[in-house]
């Protein structure tokens, strides 16, 4: 699918595509998603109070998301490998900031030092280090710094027909939001809608200190996919509320 045909692919989204012109394209192949129920209350500590935590029959969900960034690039420069390639984790929640609905990443970690440089550089999100490794049925990172590590063996399954409703309501986000000092960045995105497949979880080991509370025993929901193509626009700033 070309990117004239994905900028039409707009079927699937709750709101319309953003009317200036697209940034960035990327891709973010063979994703293994996890997912935890969380409590309200230790995960509200963890996210800005302006915006709303998005809640699935009245609770709030966290994600690790392991996957793979590849061909990212400006709109109208090609794609460098040993930047544009390198894995990703990230570890987010589900929000909502006035009538859009996205995610909030609580961390993000790239494994190349020079593409999270570049990567936080340009869009002030809170990209870090970290060493990960990855085959086809394994996928490892460790952070010397936070003492983070993370084991995934895994056995991808078959195909899902018909997505459930939680299914949709945890990977179909076309937007995202994150906090600076002094400001709330919002950044629209695009994609096909998402291909899912089971996933069996042969061994899984999360040791992430700062979000124990959250990342509790076993997922409560795990799902992988072959990937989707990403059309990116630029950052909107909006001034944060000094709260009392």
């Amino acid at each position: 699918m070309c990117i004239k045909e994905i900028l039409k692919n707009t079927q699937h989204r709750p709101w319309e595509l953003p009317s200036d012109n697209w940034r960035f394209y990327q891709e973010w192949n063979r994703a293994i998603f996890l997912h935890w129920k969380v409590d309200y209350d230790e995960l509200r500590k963890l996210v800005p109070k302006e915006l709303e935590i998005d809640l699935y029959n009245g609770e709030p969900w966290v994600s690790l998301v392991a996957f793979s960034m590849e061909k990212i690039r400006p709109k109208f420069l090609p794609y460098f490998t040993p930047i544009s390639n390198f894995d990703e984790i990230n570890i987010r929640t589900y929000i909502k900031s006035g009538k859009k609905t996205g995610v909030y990443f609580l961390s993000i970690e790239g494994g190349k030092i020079i593409s999270c440089s570049i990567a936080k550089a340009i869009s002030e999100l809170p990209y870090r280090y970290s060493k990960i490794k990855r085959d086809s049925n394994n996928y490892t990172s460790k952070n010397k710094k936070y003492k983070d590590s993370l084991k995934i063996k895994f056995t991808v399954g078959k195909e899902l027909n018909n997505k459930s409703e939680l299914d949709i309501w945890l990977t179909e986000r076309y937007a995202l939001f994150q906090d600076t000092k002094n400001s709330i960045n919002e950044y629209e995105i695009h994609h096909p809608e998402w291909c899912i497949n089971d996933i069996d979880i042969n061994n899984l080991e999360v040791n992430y200190t700062r979000f124990n509370d959250l990342l509790k025993g076993n997922p409560h929901k795990t799902s992988y996919s072959k990937g989707v193509r990403v059309i990116a626009w630029g950052m909107n700033k909006k001034k944060k509320v000094n709260y009392p």
